[in-house]
């Protein structure tokens, strides 16, 4: 059983602790080292400052439920844990990936400017 939880600690709750890190400091300028960083949300400031919030915001979120349902998974399956953890932060990432990149094309077109709002 310790095992297990230090599993999750290690997977799960490293996610999480990253999650809090980059809500919390979230990068103030484009950069190669920290931040959500593709070619599309380092083509302007505007892209990059929304992408990562949106990115972080997100982040947090299911990191947390992700940690959650390890440690649930942990006292329920004892010492049979193998992929379940690793599994849940990698959708955790994928699912973040995807919302935060329907959100910029919501929002953004291709060549990195605000679309206008149908209002």
């Amino acid at each position: 059983m310790t095992n297990s939880f230090t599993y999750i600690l290690s997977i799960n709750g490293l996610l999480f602790l990253l999650s809090l890190i980059c809500w919390k400091f979230p990068p103030k300028k484009i950069n190669n080292l920290y931040g959500y960083k593709t070619f599309r949300t380092m083509q302007n400031i505007d892209i990059w400052n929304f992408a990562n919030k949106a990115f972080n915001n997100s982040l947090l979120i299911y990191a947390g439920i992700s940690f959650i349902a390890g440690l649930v998974l942990a006292s329920l399956g004892g010492d049979s844990l193998t992929w379940q953890p690793m599994a849940l932060a990698m959708l955790t990432i994928i699912v973040c990936i995807i919302k935060t990149e329907k959100s910029i094309s919501e929002i953004y077109d291709d060549d990195g400017k605000r679309l206008k709002s149908k209002n």
